[in-house]
């Protein structure tokens, strides 16, 4: 399978994207919860597209894989090393895992059906994939400024069907609520504060926005800056600003052997 110059192996190139996501891309504690939560009593667990770590769970012994060199050298000193390899071929015996978590990673495999088969393979518990549904992201405010970046999403996020498919079991999607300090900072994330998506790194930390082209990007700035300045947009969406929590596109999909 094809990878970039520092090994990533998705679409989208974590060399550049790396620069500024461990700043934006926190882990927000409320959904690291319900993670952990649908991981059961596992005690160890295999996280696929680890990243820099987010949501890995401190109390369980954990395997994390990552093929980006970048974000492998972005995870802090106190996680495990990351192992270079990717989903579609995991350098694991059968079910040497209790159970398997993968973050905000599918939409890049370059083989869904074969990295979901490769993660059950070594699997012998539930498997977690923290996702959006590309049949919700366009209900998001942020269509009106850059449906491109949304459009995006929804083609490259695969559904929660074609997940529970491909893994196979007992499958359930629940809808994973998004509080208005998320700290993790995915778009959506911004639902309630929408100056935050001004800032360059922020929308860097998103990988959508690598697709889009440097004129959507000015476009959207001006657009939402004359929007935020003349009240439109608190007009049209404050009420916001003072939502506890969203469920917008964000969810959790288990599988759970039969």
């Amino acid at each position: 399978m094809p990878r970039m110059s520092d090994g990533s192996a998705g679409d989208a190139d974590y060399a550049v994207i790396s620069r500024s996501y461990t700043d934006h891309r926190v882990p927000e504690p409320r959904i690291a919860r319900i993670v952990h939560e649908a991981l059961g009593g596992a005690r160890t667990v295999l996280n696929v597209g680890a990243g820099a770590g987010s949501y890995e769970p401190a109390d369980r012994e954990v395997t994390p894989v990552e093929p980006s060199a970048s974000m492998r050298a972005a995870r802090p000193a106190h996680l495990p090393a990351a192992v270079d390899a990717v989903a579609e071929d995991l350098p694991f015996a059968d079910g040497a895992f209790d159970a398997a978590m993968t973050t905000f990673s599918v939409h890049q495999w370059g083989d869904l059906p074969a990295g979901l088969a490769e993660l059950r393979r070594v699997t012998a518990g539930p498997v977690a994939v923290l996702t959006c549904d590309p049949g919700l992201v366009r209900d998001f405010w942020l269509y009106e400024y850059a449906p491109e970046v949304l459009d995006t999403e929804a083609r490259r996020y695969p559904s929660p069907k074609s997940l529970a498919e491909g893994l196979g079991g007992n499958v359930r999607t629940i809808p994973v609520p998004i509080p208005l300090d998320c700290s993790d900072g995915f778009n959506e994330a911004y639902y309630g504060r929408p100056e935050r998506l001004l800032d360059e790194g922020a929308r860097l930390s998103c990988s959508a926005w690598s697709f889009v082209g440097e004129e959507v990007e000015r476009r959207f700035v001006e657009h939402l800056s004359r929007d935020l300045a003349d009240d439109t947009w608190d007009r049209r969406h404050g009420r916001l600003r003072a939502l506890p929590e969203l469920v917008g596109s964000l969810v959790l999909v288990v599988s759970s052997p039969e």
